[in-house]
């Protein structure tokens, strides 16, 4: 059998959502760190995993697989991870709360946009102003779509789902950048039920740093 391997970055949102999948799937991994700050991301040695230069990347059950979701989708279905309600209406309800801080908040509020903010402006400060002015209305839009569901206690059911493992990656850069989302309840109830759950415990970037 072949040995599952995650390159990534402690700090990357999209590599925090591999390990909180791989954690539940029970998988046995090894980590490889490719720094993002030095640029390792952009060296030939990862641009040959990878053509777009983005971690993570996992090699699993022999094959490499490139961009978070479609992995937490391959990890879903051959894994049985229930991350999506059976019911199709209510399984594209459930990818919409996911992708809405996934695909529209997250992308605008990565290292390589935020650090081009600051290098076009001249101001350190307009990194901190960026990640809030995307963050805020994105989690609080994300609040308004968890309406749908009663809380219970994870985002659309009793056990996690695709939308926690989206949402805990954007709860930490949200509470590393000090974006406000205390008029958000029942993101706080999520982030209460899914910080006491093992798989994203040990998923968690603090526990992750080399």
């Amino acid at each position: 059998m072949t040995e599952t391997v995650l390159f990534d970055f402690w700090r990357s949102s999209a590599s925090y959502r591999l390990r909180i999948a791989l954690n539940l799937a029970g998988i046995d991994y090894r980590s490889v760190p490719v720094d993002l700050p030095t640029k390792q991301h952009k060296t030939d040695a990862h641009m040959a995993r990878n053509p777009q230069g983005f971690v993570p990347v996992l090699d699993i059950d022999g094959q490499r697989f490139t961009q978070s979701l479609a992995i937490l989708d391959y990890l879903d279905e051959t894994r049985g991870l229930g991350l999506l309600p059976a019911d199709p209406v209510e399984r594209a309800h459930a990818r919409a709360l996911a992708h809405s801080v996934a695909v529209d908040v997250h992308p605008v509020c990565n290292l390589q946009v935020a650090a081009y903010a600051v290098e076009i402006t001249g101001r350190e400060e307009v990194r901190q102003q960026w990640m809030q002015r995307f963050i805020t209305p994105g989690m609080k839009a994300f609040e308004a779509l968890l309406s749908r569901w009663d809380q219970a206690p994870f985002c659309t059911g009793d056990t996690p789902g695709l939308a926690d493992i989206c949402l805990m990656p954007q709860i930490y850069n949200a509470d590393r950048w000090e974006a406000d989302y205390s008029d958000c309840p029942r993101i706080r109830a999520v982030k209460a039920a899914c910080e006491a759950h093992p798989a994203f415990a040990a998923a968690h970037p603090d526990r992750n740093k080399p």
